[in-house]
């Protein structure tokens, strides 16, 4: 069964940085796409960041500039690094990973918190 577990989360003043970690584990399958969305309180989950196998990444415009995600693939972990964070950056990040095209092959963590003190 495959399993995401987040680590990384916390309480950190504006203007400082996090760096998120999400290791994939529990299948022999090569994974394709991995990323982050965030949930927050009353707000719809949002795609903040993706990353292919190639290395080819995506933001969402509200993070561009202040966040990196990179992956490692040897040990199907993804990151998320987080610099110049805001206090609505605030929400639960939850990893992804997709084994396949179709969304039906992705798995999600449970998420980890981030909250920015204003």
């Amino acid at each position: 069964q495959v399993q995401l577990v987040e680590s990384g989360g916390g309480l950190v003043p504006a203007g400082g940085s996090l760096r998120l970690s999400c290791a994939a584990s529990g299948s022999a399958r090569s994974i394709g796409a991995m990323g982050w969305y965030r949930q927050a309180p009353g707000k719809q989950r949002e795609l903040v960041a993706s990353i292919d196998n190639s290395g080819m990444t995506n933001y969402a415009d509200s993070v561009k500039g202040r966040f990196t995600i990179s992956r490692d693939n040897a040990k199907n972990t993804v990151y998320l690094q987080m610099n110049t964070l805001k206090f609505e950056d605030t929400a639960v990040y939850l990893c992804y990973a997709q084994y396949g095209l179709d969304v039906k092959t992705q798995y999600r963590g449970r998420g980890t918190q981030v909250t920015v003190s204003r």
